[in-house]
C-alpha cells in the first residue's frame, strides 16, 4: 500500500496512490519545540509563521497565492517535537507544492519589516490562548509535570522571547535543525510513484546531505527527566495546584507519565485510554461524569507519547460545587480499571470500535498524509490498517489492565484545577 524512497541527500519519501482529484502532500521535519536551547523559547512556531515571509525568489504575496491561487490550502503546525508544513490541492498541481515547500524550507530570508509584523501576531496569538483555558490548562500542566525538562517548553513561547528574535537567530536555528536527514516527506493522493520521485529529487534533492541535527535529548535533560521520576521507568514529576483563574466553569486536569512512542505498551495504553475517555458517547467517563450525573458538557482522556516519555489527562470543565464529586468519579473509573479485568465481550467489542474510528480518521487523506508522515519519521516505517487491526485484536483483558495498574496509580497521578 505504502511507497518508500530515501534521496541521496537523506530526505525520504512516503507516498499512498489514490484515484481522488486532490492530492495531501507534507513536509515533516523531526524539530520543535522541545529542540529549543537558552533564550529561544518560541522560536521553533514563530520559524513556522516566519517561513511564509519572503525567500530568496518570493515575497511574503506570492507565497501566500503560490498555493491559495489555484484553489488549494496551505498550512503549517508546530508540535514538541515535529514541524510539519503542508498543502491539499487538485493533483495536477502537485510540483507546485513540492517546488514551493523546498523554497521556504531551505530559502527563507526572514525580512525584517514582515518579522516584525508577525511578532504582533503570534503575540496576540498567546493572549487569545491565554484567554482560553480550557487550552491552557494542557501547557500548564506539562510544565509543571517536566520541570527543567526541555519537553516542559510551551511551543508558542513567551511574550518576551518573541518580541526578541532576529532574522540572524531564525536563520541560525534553521539552519541548525532543518537538515535533510530530519525530513520526510509524505503524500497521498493521485500521481505515480516514480514520477513523484523524479519532482523530489528535482527540487529537494541539491541540497546538502550534512547534518547538523543534535540529540532529540541531550545527557542534561535525560538526567532531569530521570531525577523527577516519581516511579521507576516513569517520566514527569508528581504535583497537585490549584490557580484561581475567576472562570466561569472549574477547569481540573488528572494525569500522569503513560508510555513514550517506542514503549511496548503503548498500544494497549492506546485502547485503554480510547475506553477511559476516548472520542465516543459511550466512553467510561462520558457516561459517569456527564450522562449519570450531569456535572460537566465536556470531559475527555487525552494521551500523547513522545519519542523518549509520554503522558496522559483527564480533562473535565465543571460547576465550582462539583468538580470534587467529578473527581472522585474519575479516581474510581482509573481504580476500576486497574482492579477489575474486562471480559472478553468488553474487550471484543471496544477493540471493534478502535479500529472503525481509525478507519474513519484515515478515510480523510489529509489526516492520513499526516499520520504516515508522522510515522515514517519516528518509524522509518509505516503500519498499514491491517497491521493495526492486527495488533489491537492481539490484547487481552490482562494486557489493559497491567497497564492500567501500571499508569493509573493514585501515587502517581498530578492535579491541576483552574477554580
Amino acid at each position: 500500500m505504502y511507497h518508500y524512497h530515501t534521496l541521496s541527500n537523506g530526505i525520504r519519501i512516503v507516498f499512498r496512490p489514490t484515484h481522488s482529484i486532490v492530492t495531501h502532500v507534507g513536509v515533516y521535519i523531526g524539530v520543535g519545540s522541545r529542540h529549543e536551547q537558552g533564550d529561544e523559547e518560541g522560536i521553533a512556531h514563530f520559524i513556522e509563521h516566519s517561513i511564509f515571509k519572503g525567500t530568496e525568489h518570493r515575497r511574503s504575496y506570492h507565497i501566500r497565492n503560490r498555493i491559495d491561487g489555484v484553489g488549494g490550502e496551505l498550512d503549517a503546525f508546530t508540535t514538541k517535537e515535529e514541524t510539519c508544513v503542508y498543502a491539499s490541492a487538485l493533483s495536477e498541481h502537485l510540483e507546485r507544492c513540492l517546488e514551493l515547500f523546498a523554497d521556504i524550507l531551505f530559502h527563507s530570508t526572514f525580512p525584517e519589516h514582515e518579522i516584525e509584523k508577525e511578532k504582533e501576531v503570534v503575540i496576540e496569538e498567546i493572549n487569545l490562548y491565554r484567554d482560553s483555558p480550557a487550552e491552557l490548562i494542557y501547557d500548564d500542566f506539562e510544565e509543571r509535570f517536566f520541570g527543567t525538562h526541555p519537553l516542559a517548553h510551551n511551543i508558542l513561547g513567551t511574550k518576551r522571547n518573541v518580541r526578541h528574535f532576529t532574522s540572524a537567530q531564525l536563520s541560525t536555528y534553521m539552519h541548525r535543525n532543518y537538515t535533510p536527514d530530519r525530513m520526510v516527506i509524505s503524500v497521498v493522493g493521485n500521481t505515480d510513484f516514480p514520477r513523484l520521485v523524479r519532482l523530489c529529487q528535482r527540487h529537494f534533492g541539491g541540497f546538502s546531505a550534512v547534518s547538523h541535527q543534535p540529540s532529540a535529548i541531550n545527557p542534561d535533560s535525560a538526567t532531569i527527566l530521570n531525577s523527577q521520576c516519581s516511579t521507576p521507568g516513569l517520566n514527569g514529576s508528581r504535583f497537585s495546584a490549584t490557580v484561581h483563574k475567576r472562570t466561569h466553569q472549574v477547569h481540573m486536569l488528572i494525569g500522569g507519565a503513560a508510555p513514550d512512542l517506542f514503549d511496548e505498551q503503548k498500544t494497549a495504553f492506546t485502547l485503554l485510554n480510547n475506553i477511559l475517555g476516548g472520542p465516543a458517547m459511550n466512553s467510561r467517563l462520558n457516561v459517569e461524569v456527564r450522562e449519570k450525573h450531569g456535572f460537566c458538557y465536556a470531559v475527555e482522556s487525552q494521551y500523547v507519547p513522545f519519542t523518549d516519555a509520554g503522558v496522559f489527562y483527564i480533562y473535565a470543565g465543571v460547576d465550582s460545587d462539583a468538580y470534587q464529586r467529578a473527581t472522585q468519579i474519575i479516581l474510581s473509573q482509573l481504580r476500576q480499571l486497574s482492579t477489575v479485568p474486562l471480559t472478553p465481550a468488553q474487550l471484543h467489542a471496544a477493540q471493534l470500535q478502535f479500529i472503525g474510528q481509525m478507519a474513519i480518521t484515515n478515510d480523510s487523506g489529509l489526516n492520513e498524509m499526516q499520520s504516515i508522515g508522522k510515522a515514517y519519521l519516528n518509524f522509518d516505517h509505516v503500519d498499514t490498517l491491517d497491521e493495526m487491526n492486527r495488533d489491537i485484536l492481539a490484547l487481552t483483558p490482562a494486557d489493559i489492565m497491567s497497564a492500567a495498574q501500571l499508569y493509573f496509580r493514585d501515587d502517581s497521578l498530578s492535579f491541576l484545577y483552574y477554580v
